[in-house]
């Protein structure tokens, strides 16, 4: 890679495995980049890779498929790659991208970052004292665990240590989803790991930008305020050397780059404002935003904390079979025909709803009498043949003895098998990076164990001064702040953010765990954490326990918990009448009142 002295162009084509294949062309032919990044691997990737190994190889197969349009124009323009693809299998990837260039006459040196399975090992790790602990319930991992996968999260410093070996591609199995942007800029700005407020700055720019579109405007709470929203287009980190970085996209592409979008994507799937990389963790109670341009956000200020002396580790054990089907109802009476449907179908099923593990009856739709509702009844359970073609058999026999006008809104299903989610940590020290480049291992550098003790204070809200009670108004929360949740593991985070400064002050004083809880009664048999950036104008809430197990064994509809945002932003909820009378507020009250 070309020694850069202040500014890498890192662009992202990928935020999961599944997204927008013709991105890699879009950046490639869209304007000048130097890196070209991409992330396929969610938490419960690991698994599907698992299931498919034998037709997939173990790694993202449409990866190849990009990079078959791309890698010319990139080994021309010096365009480096680097992606975390290779999933279970970076070694078996890299050789599939030396073949992929040797058909189209290339030589190109090619890495791969590996070490971080650790499913083998696993048993002498226990043996050894390493007890596993569940993130999300605090227990030990089970001697008979029935463990498939067990992938510890790598850092940076080996995709640049691949870089500084000569890789113009690097493919990596699972490191952190930040590591695919903070390697290239490590490498670029010869970054010591002591140089914590960097890497951190870095650490960031690739938060923001890993899950692709999304800080373009894809999936932003004020959707209707998104230009050309129909084929929005993917970001592009501009890093400089002191880690701060700017936000934009190439010109004349679809969606927006705004402190809105970049403050959306910053509250995704995070806890805590103490962001935990291997690297350096970044404080996001130190993120400064400013709009620099069209399309154009700065990151500033972000300080960082040495990292922790452990990586997380990723596990999933079989966790049986999950099944459901939808019933849809019409007209009136709709929770009585809920009840008759789920009633005629458990009773259809030798020893009803306790021969599963676990049920789930979900009505939805227009429960007033005078439209269709819905009824999903799912099912979790260690037989296959009980979970499928008995659930699905017990609930088509009741098409003509059960309430009027029934009938299914897709054709039975089988069981699908899914995995138990297993959320730990195991020493770093524990852990070797492998890197290979052109069939040659790869010295790794020396990591430094030494850091300065942080002094970086919380950042918490300066309280308003007391007023007396002003008029109030019953708004939909909408109106005033916008939000955007994710799964955590067994919890869901829902991120709330205001873009006037008087809202994000009644939204840091007023808006405590109480009136979350009030506003969201799908969260009241659970644990319930607040966490304060007010540099953001935003708060961020941890649902614990909400998703069970997971994303792939939990039995709700929105399994990753990707509407809960949207969810509490319907509600309506009493603030001081001046709040909605001027700005944005007022524009979106505004609509509010035509609707009616």
């Amino acid at each position: 890679m070309t020694n850069y002295t202040d500014r890498l162009r890192i662009a992202n084509c990928s935020g999961f495995f599944g997204d927008r294949v013709e991105a890699a062309k879009e950046m490639v032919e869209g304007g000048p980049i130097d890196v070209l990044t991409g992330d396929w691997l969610a938490e419960l990737t690991m698994y599907i890779l698992h299931k498919t190994r034998e037709r997939s190889g173990g790694f993202a197969r449409t990866f190849l498929k990009q990079l078959e349009e791309v890698l010319p124009t990139c080994i021309e323009r010096g365009i480096t790659i680097v992606s975390n693809a290779g999933g279970l299998n970076p070694e078996g990837l890299a050789a599939a991208v030396t073949e992929l260039a040797r058909r189209q006459g290339l030589t190109v040196s090619v890495a791969s970052v590996s070490g971080d399975d650790i499913t083998a090992r696993v048993p002498d790790l226990r043996a050894a004292g390493h007890r596993f602990i569940n993130l999300d319930t605090d227990e030990p991992l089970p001697d008979d665990a029935p463990l498939v996968t067990a992938n510890a999260y790598i850092g940076a410093r080996p995709i640049a240590d691949a870089l500084a070996a000569g890789a113009q591609v690097v493919v990596t199995g699972r490191v952190t989803d930040a590591s695919v942007i903070v390697g290239p800029a490590m490498h670029a700005f010869g970054w010591r790991d002591a140089d914590l407020d960097a890497i951190a700055g870095a650490v960031v720019a690739g938060h923001v930008i890993e899950c692709g579109a999304q800080c373009c405007g894809g999936n932003y709470a004020f959707f209707e305020e998104i230009p050309n929203r129909e084929h929005i287009g993917f970001p592009i980190a501009e890093v400089h050397r002191d880690g701060s970085c700017v936000i934009t996209k190439h010109q004349g592409t679809g969606g927006a780059v705004t402190v809105g979008t970049v403050t959306a994507q910053l509250l995704y799937e995070i806890a805590t404002p103490r962001y935990l990389s291997p690297d350096a963790v970044a404080r996001f109670d130190t993120i400064e935003l400013s709009q620099e341009g069209n399309d154009r956000v700065r990151i500033s200020g972000t300080r960082g904390e040495a990292p922790p002396s452990t990586l997380k580790v990723t596990a999933n054990l079989n966790g049986g079979f999950r099944n459901s089907m939808t019933l849809a109802i019409t007209g009136a009476l709709p929770k009585q025909k809920a009840a008759f449907a789920a009633e005629a179908v458990w009773g259809g099923i030798d020893g009803g709803a306790a021969s599963f593990t676990e049920t789930s009856e979900d009505l939805s739709g227009d429960l007033t009498g005078g439209g269709m509702a819905f009824l999903r009844l799912a099912v979790l359970g260690e037989d296959e043949q009980a979970v499928g073609r008995a659930f699905s058999g017990a609930v088509v026999e009741t098409s003509l003895s059960s309430y009027p006008g029934t009938f299914f809104t897709s054709a039975p299903s089988s069981a699908q098998a899914v995995a138990r989610y297993w959320p730990t940590t195991v020493p770093a020290s524990e852990v070797t990076p492998v890197v290979i480049c052109d069939g040659q291992p790869v010295p790794l550098s020396a990591r430094t164990t030494e850091f300065p003790p942080s002094s970086i204070p919380a950042a918490t809200a300066t309280p308003s001064a007391a007023a007396d009670l002003p008029e109030t108004l019953a708004v939909p929360l909408w109106v005033l702040v916008g939000g955007r949740s994710g799964d955590k593991g067994g919890a869901a985070n829902v991120g709330l953010w205001a873009d006037t400064d008087e809202v994000a002050d009644w939204l840091q004083q007023r808006f405590d765990i109480a009136l979350f809880r009030r506003l969201l009664p799908e969260a009241r048999d659970f644990e319930v954490e607040r966490y304060q950036l007010p540099n953001l104008r935003a708060l961020n809430f941890m649902v614990r326990g909400i998703l069970g197990w997971g994303v792939a064994s939990n039995l709700r509809l929105d399994t990753q918990a990707k509407g809960l945002a949207e969810l509490i932003r319907s509600r309506s909820v009493d603030v001081p009448a001046s709040l909605v009378q001027q700005g944005n507020p007022a524009t979106r009250w505004a609509s509010t009142q035509s609707l009616q």
